[in-house]
């Protein structure tokens, strides 16, 4: 059979397929965190309000949010070559309109087609992957991609505090442009079409109860951790109330359809649903962590932009160089051996930092965040490996639409529930202090904030230890 042949990976010029997407990706997820950095200039060039600056990020992952449970259909319908220039033509576009931007409406609508782009690279290059690697190899490749999903976000704020202190916050998107380009140019020369097309009927209805659910959740949560308000707040409350009740709809539809367009039969799969159980606390780990570190760093510890970007960058690099490696490991001895002891150090650590306050040092930040990365790195890939093997083959496109959709709810509430807790913990201390107006306060209260937000983060991560006990390996059969 010509499909056993493909699947062996006989036809298909893994390499030049490979860098495609690597690169593209890599650029994606670079912007993704690179902005971060420039949060606090652009409230200043602007003229706006942090809760406004934020939507930054929230329109970013509203918009993931949106599109990514959609990117099941989309790959079923398109080719992979079509998607694959059209997600990088909508990155480019939106880099060269960001990186012009002269106003926060025109970079905003800027975040949004570039988000679009991301939303379909994203799935494409997982399920690209299941096809093109047999099952015995698939650590090895998912390693490969954790490496440019870990590094990017973490070389990201190095780079942005680089540009910001020597040119402007523009740059940050004229550096990723050309690289874009090259990865459109080299998809447009080696991008093969890996996926069968099968053309399923599009349903309207889940479309809209879709958009509304996970769109309504999404910004339920990232409205909630704009402080005004808060959990309480009629915008947050029915938003919330939309997206669960549109998410119960959406649910019951797809369960009940011949051809569903997200197929929730991937969850009859035990393992598949440890594996995106998992996905989706280690996204709520790292956002949360990744959010509330640098404001330590930056207004507790008072260090400039670039310093906390050097900070983080150690970790983030060895998080990358351990993904291929665990990847590895994970093929050879299955993931309960790394899924579980990394889940362990992981709530370690976050334990230990949520005892930083405004005498530690840097050295110990840099120990900490690195021992975080290699816990997460344990986890993250193998666990996610282990669950899409599981899956027959005809469900990949929904498995890695579902954990992908998943992942960025995740990373919409890790870091919602994190701005909260840091913002009442803040509060909650300039309550008890003598002098509420004595700067010498402020970093105090950040550090108590922050610290509230890793207790948080630590409880997600021991939910996850005791799921993670649960896991088993798949045993896949060799393709030949």
């Amino acid at each position: 059979m010509t499909e056993t042949k493909q699947q062996a990976g006989q036809k298909f010029k893994v390499v030049p397929i490979m860098i495609s997407l690597l690169l593209a990706g890599f650029v994606g997820m670079f912007s993704e965190t690179a902005l971060n950095v420039a949060l606090t200039d652009l409230i200043e060039v602007f003229n706006i309000t942090a809760p406004t600056v934020q939507w930054l990020t929230t329109g970013y992952l509203l918009t993931l949010g949106i599109l990514v449970p959609v990117s099941g259909l989309l790959l079923q319908w398109f080719s992979t070559r079509q998607l694959f220039i059209a997600a990088v033509s909508f990155s480019v576009l939106g880099t060269l309109v960001a990186a012009l931007a002269p106003s926060f409406e025109v970079l905003m609508t800027a975040r949004v087609i570039q988000a679009i782009g991301t939303a379909l690279l994203l799935p494409l290059m997982f399920n690209t992957i299941l096809i093109i690697f047999p099952a015995e190899k698939r650590g090895a490749a998912m390693g490969v991609i954790g490496l440019v999903i870990m590094v990017a976000p973490a070389v990201g704020p190095t780079i942005a505090g680089l540009l910001i202190e020597n040119l402007s916050w523009h740059w940050i998107f004229w550096l990723s442009l050309p690289f874009l380009v090259i990865a459109l140019l080299f998809g447009i020369m080696f991008m093969q079409n890996v996926s069968t097309i099968t053309k399923p009927k599009i349903d309207i209805f889940s479309l809209v109860f879709s958009t509304l659910g996970f769109g309504g959740i999404v910004f339920a949560f990232s409205s909630a951790g704009e402080g005004e308000g808060g959990w309480t707040s009629t915008k947050v409350v029915s938003f919330m109330i939309i997206g669960i009740v549109a998410l119960v709809i959406f649910a019951i539809r797809q369960i009940m359809m011949k051809q569903p367009m997200m197929n929730l039969r991937a969850f009859k799969h035990p393992m598949f649903v440890v594996g995106t159980l998992m996905v989706f606390i280690c996204m709520m780990v790292i956002l949360s962590s990744m959010l509330v570190l640098p404001m330590y760093l930056i207004s507790g510890l008072g260090l400039s932009a670039l310093t906390a970007g050097l900070i983080l960058l150690p970790g983030g690099l060895i998080n990358g160089i351990m993904s291929p490696i665990m990847g590895g490991l994970f093929d050879k001895f299955g993931p309960k051996w790394l899924v579980i002891p990394g889940l362990a150090i992981v709530a370690a650590v976050l334990w230990f930092f949520s005892g930083i306050t405004t005498a530690s040092t840097i050295a110990l930040i840099i120990v900490l965040h690195s021992c975080l990365m290699i816990g997460i790195s344990m986890v993250w890939m193998p666990a996610q490996t282990n669950g899409l093997n599981q899956l027959p083959r005809e469900l990949y496109p929904d498995g890695t639409a579902i954990m992908n959709t998943l992942q960025q709810v995740a990373g919409a509430i890790g870091t919602a529930v994190a701005v909260s807790i840091m913002t009442a913990g803040m509060n909650s201390f300039m309550k008890d202090v003598a002098d509420p107006t004595d700067p010498a306060n402020a970093p105090l209260a950040m550090t108590a904030g922050i610290q509230n937000a890793f207790i948080f983060a630590m409880v997600v991560a021991i939910v996850g230890l005791i799921v993670a006990l649960f896991i088993k390996r798949v045993h896949v059969e060799k393709q030949h």
